[in-house]
């Protein structure tokens, strides 16, 4: 499975991005991989943001984004999607997808999932 990540950029504080990710590949049963975001600001540890399951029935936010970012997808186009809100600066980071094949429910350690994109950058100004 390869993940191919986008929608990230520069953005002032209170803007909104919406970031993409779309799987390719091993893609047959897209659904019965669980999908979800992790994020890496400079000089800090990958963090897990958020988690959807296969069939997009359960989903998991960070408790500290929750109000503001929203993960969905859409298993027709093969693409996860996460909607983030209110940006601040504090949310400056790589974002990265990452699937699981069979897991229906997060896991904050990265090693829990299977495949990674390449990462989207997401910048915000404040």
């Amino acid at each position: 499975v390869q993940l191919q990540a986008s929608g990230g950029g520069l953005v002032q504080a209170g803007g909104s991005l919406r970031l993409s990710c779309t799987a390719s590949g091993r893609t047959f049963s897209i659904s019965s991989y669980a999908m979800g975001w992790f994020r890496q600001a400079p000089g800090k540890e990958r963090e897990f943001v958020s988690f959807i399951n296969g069939g997009g029935e359960y989903t998991y936010t960070l408790p500290s984004v929750k109000a503001r970012f929203t993960i969905s997808r859409d298993n027709a186009k093969n693409t996860v999607y996460l909607q983030m809100n209110s940006l601040k600066s504090e949310d400056t980071a790589v974002y990265y997808c990452v699937a699981a094949p069979g897991r229906e429910f997060p896991d904050y350690a990265p090693g829990a999932y299977d495949y990674w994109g390449q990462g989207t950058q997401v910048t915000v100004s404040s």
